[in-house]
């Protein structure tokens, strides 16, 4: 199928408008997005209906100890007079660091006179407006959170960052430092086809995590392979399972991406890829299959109600002492040391399992990256349209400052994008028990710059990961189909994808 520019953005716009009013389902969304080649990451495209749960610390804003920088506040008066009484726009869906943005926007405001509106609302309407935006190009946002499935199609919309710096010496803030960017991140959701469509804000990834008393009880190592994760797990079950403990808890929702997400990591870690680079599916070859059939083990070993649980399910049975080992989203640190967390410092944090060797990026299809931390993220980006650019850039240049983004972290507990953050020592100071700990970014920075791993870069992508997979898994995992043969389910699998990326021309 192919879209003049003009009518592919009213096609995205229009089907993204129809999914918010509930005229379409997620599915029909889903593969409408693909067929106009753009869709969501696999990531977002599983928030749809189920938004990730914000776990930080807001209470101590205002406080003296996480007040702005004075060169920063100072800046901000300094070159914001002809701005004054300008008003700019941020549309973004409830992401941790909008979510503390929205709390600290009133100091940008204070120190430049520059009112700043963000509008936090499901994805589907952060695509909706963004693309009914640039399509008029109307300029009635200002700044754009960008999914980082996005960045193509909104590459010739955005200001490059990195230029406009340049461009703007009088606007420009002082040390703002483009190289203190995590390198991986830029690369992975910040850059395309040599320039900045933004600048990175926002990276969900996996890691494992342990709870170091229920080792030492019974007298287990942190496992570092898969074999030793699923002989601890089993082991913790055995013991501990009269007292409603269990080895493990998962994000198997049937039909839901948080179980993707689970069985992509299993596929990586045996050495296997979902997509050869033939184009083809290879969630039915024999690495993915030990992977998959890795994963059915686990599920016996953890609460019944893993089969019916997101992320946020996964979180309470952490929370709630119900199991002693898993390997997932870095986010749910903060909670688990929250004041009334049942669980307060008893978790810790792990490097992810180290199983088979990868397969090579040669051997993937779709630009497909194994690797042992499944990841998500997102940018920040400055539309070209605003009526308000220059204000809109000291607001994002703000946002995304090294300040901001160490309260923000400071603030969520979530990894930030900066490498000076991770070095601040506010954030080392938190690096202890407590709400909106900081304890587990040691391990989340060296995680990114060594573990990072991606789904497949394709639109039909997040149709896939949300529905033809997760939902097949859940049959089998639940004992409505397939008769347990991981096998038959994957081959299952296999025949509808590679129909349909044929279908799309994809091959």
């Amino acid at each position: 199928m192919s879209f003049r520019e003009h009518d592919k953005k009213t096609f995205i716009a229009d089907t993204a408008r129809d999914f918010a009013a509930r005229r379409i389902s997620k599915r029909d969304f889903l593969k409408k997005l693909g067929m106009a080649g753009v869709g969501l990451s696999a990531f977002s495209a599983g928030m749809l209906g189920s938004p990730r749960g914000f776990r930080g610390d807001t209470s101590l804003i205002g406080t003296e100890a996480f007040a702005q920088d004075a060169s920063v506040t100072q800046w901000l008066k300094d070159v914001s007079g002809p701005f004054k009484g300008t008003k700019i726009r941020y549309t973004s869906e409830a992401t941790p660091p909008t979510v503390v943005l929205d709390k600290l926007k009133g100091e940008f405001t204070e120190a430049t006179g520059i009112e700043v509106e963000i509008e936090i609302v499901p994805l589907e309407q952060v695509l909706a407006k963004a693309t009914q935006d640039v399509q008029g190009q109307l300029g009635s946002y200002d700044v754009y959170y960008l999914d980082q499935s996005w960045v193509a199609t909104f590459s010739q919309d955005t200001i490059d960052p990195v230029q406009y710096y340049k461009d703007k010496p009088d606007l420009a803030m002082p040390g703002f430092d483009f190289e203190d960017f995590s390198k991986p991140l830029v690369e992975g959701l910040a850059a395309y086809e040599g320039k900045w469509v933004g600048i990175p804000f926002d990276i969900p990834i996996f890691m494992t995590m342990f709870r170091q008393d229920i080792l030492d009880k019974h007298g287990i190592k942190v496992p570092t392979t898969p074999d030793e994760f699923l002989t601890a797990v089993k082991q913790i079950t055995e013991a501990e399972k009269a007292n409603g403990m269990f080895g493990t808890g998962l994000q198997a929702k049937s039909g839901h991406y948080s179980l993707n997400c689970d069985w992509t990591q299993m596929v990586w870690n045996e050495g296997g890829s979902i997509f050869g680079s033939d184009k083809k599916f290879k969630g039915n070859d024999e690495a993915a299959i030990a992977g998959l059939q890795r994963y059915q083990e686990l599920a016996k070993n953890a609460p019944a109600e893993s089969l019916n649980s997101t992320w946020d399910g996964q979180w309470q049975m952490m929370a709630s002492g119900q199991c002693a080992l898993v390997e997932s989203w870095d986010e749910f640190f903060p909670g688990l040391d929250a004041d009334d967390s049942k669980v307060k410092g008893l978790w810790m944090p792990a490097k992810p399992l180290v199983g088979k060797p990868l397969r090579a990026k040669a051997d993937v299809g779709f630009g497909e990256i194994p690797g042992y931390a499944h990841q998500g993220g997102s940018v920040l980006g400055l539309s070209k349209y605003s009526k308000n650019i220059d204000a809109a850039w000291l607001f994002t240049q703000w946002a995304c400052s090294k300040d901001v983004m160490t309260r923000c972290t400071l603030l969520g507990g979530f990894a930030p994008m900066r490498l000076s953050s991770f070095a601040d020592d506010r954030v080392k100071a938190k690096a202890v028990v407590g709400p909106g700990t900081t304890r587990h970014l040691e391990m989340v920075k060296w995680i990114i710059d060594n573990n990072i791993a991606s789904e497949p870069d394709m639109p039909l992508w997040a149709g896939f990961s949300n529905n033809e997979i997760p939902v097949n898994l859940g049959k089998l995992l639940t004992g409505q189909d397939f008769g347990g043969d991981a096998k038959k389910c994957m081959d299952t699998v296999a025949g509808l994808i590679d129909a349909q990326v044929a279908d799309a021309g994809l091959l």
